[in-house]
């Protein structure tokens, strides 16, 4: 039997060469370079989703996780998708229609949980404060005793403006007013303290990209059981199939029945930088972190520049330096990456134009990369 087969156009038929990138340094505010370790695990052959060995590894997977955020939550897993999917896996699964939801928002990120908690019919709330500043436990009680919201979600390490949102007697004071706390880790996770079974934290997203040394592409996210408990109350089921814990719950929980195919490889990623980071020590990590952040700043400073967020209130991973009078920004930015291979990011938002964000994540949290860029940035910047 002959087969006739259809014509093909070949439009949109192109010959390329095979994958030639350059090397990047990224010091920027993400992603970061991953690790050559996870780089390997990633590159292995795939297996099954639902292979014993995968089983096994995802058990694994938790756990660590469970460590490094300090919790012993259950429902404890990576979404597979980037941050962004967990930070909405977390409206998702908590939010339902006519919730008050009180987000405090003090850069860029806020303002998505504002626009996430709207698209699940929460009846948002928002407190402010300027870029690069931080709330106290006073403003805090202050807008609950206003508002009663349902949630209250706070952004830990704000990615936009470098500066860390302290979190100690926040879970008490979401529990006097019965609501949940919902916290964005993206920036901190892995790298600074995320204490959250102390701090009380009911819901926490991150991302693999930045304190992990993982590519982009699964995102952790834990859920306490207080949000259970709200998820189990729902009277009706979550808007959102893929991000819906009730139902990855039965895949991740014990009885690892299929719902999705998982991002095999990307776990292996995960496994293994999540590995690197307990056999050093989290706390080691911490450390390593703020003094390599320390460094940064001495060294900044010894530039002539000037960091936005006052010292207290600094993120160890994302530094936001002010742009000064006089220099184009974006052409410094453009010549360290054309000319050295070093990517640093600019400013979102109300900052957009008036900082560099300069990130020390993960595995590029080192001395020698600071030594780098400050050597470079000496001699690129203007002198007077």
């Amino acid at each position: 039997m002959t087969v006739t087969l259809p014509s093909v156009s070949e439009k949109h038929r192109v010959r390329l060469q095979p994958l030639d990138l350059p090397e990047r340094l990224l010091l920027g505010p993400g992603p970061s370079n991953a690790h050559p370790a996870v780089l390997e695990a990633i590159s292995r052959p795939p297996i099954g989703h639902l292979d014993p060995k995968f089983l096994e590894l995802m058990t694994e997977v938790q756990g660590l996780l469970r460590y490094i955020w300090q919790t012993d939550n259950r429902l404890t897993i990576p979404v597979s998708g980037t941050g962004s999917a967990a930070m909405e896996a977390t409206i998702a699964n908590s939010v339902e229609p006519g919730d008050v939801v009180l987000v405090g928002v003090m850069g860029y990120f806020g303002n998505r949980l504002v626009d996430m908690a709207g698209r699940y019919g929460a009846d948002v709330r928002t407190i402010h404060k300027p870029w690069g500043d931080v709330f106290s436990l006073a403003e805090l009680r202050q807008a609950l005793e206003e508002h009663r919201p349902q949630i209250l979600a706070l952004v830990h390490a704000e990615t936009s403006t470098g500066a860390e949102q302290p979190l100690a007697g926040v879970g008490d004071l979401c529990r006097e007013f019965d609501c949940l706390l919902l916290v964005d880790t993206v920036t901190s996770l892995g790298a600074v303290p995320t204490l959250l079974d102390e701090w009380g934290v009911d819901l926490a997203y991150s991302c693999s990209q930045k304190g992990l040394s993982c590519p982009p592409g699964v995102s952790p996210f834990t859920m306490g059981p207080r949000a259970e408990e709200k998820l189990a109350r729902r009277k009706g089921k979550v808007a959102n199939w893929y991000l819906d814990m009730s139902l990855l719950n039965q895949y991740w929980g014990s009885d690892r029945v299929y719902h999705h195919t998982a991002p095999v490889n990307m776990n292996f990623g995960i496994r293994e930088a999540l590995r690197l980071i307990a056999d050093e020590g989290i706390e080691t990590v911490w450390k390593r972190h703020r003094d390599n952040a320390e460094y940064l700043w001495a060294g900044l400073e010894d530039l002539g520049l000037t960091c936005h967020v006052p010292v207290e209130n600094r993120l160890p991973t994302l530094t936001t330096v002010r742009i000064p009078e006089g220099v184009d920004g974006k052409a410094i930015s453009r010549q360290l990456l054309d000319e050295h291979g070093i990517e640093m990011g600019g400013g979102l938002g109300e900052l957009a134009g008036k900082v560099w964000r300069i990130g020390l994540m993960g595995y590029n949290s080192r001395r020698e990369n600071v030594d780098r860029l400050l050597s470079i940035l000496a001699d690129v910047l203007p002198h007077s």
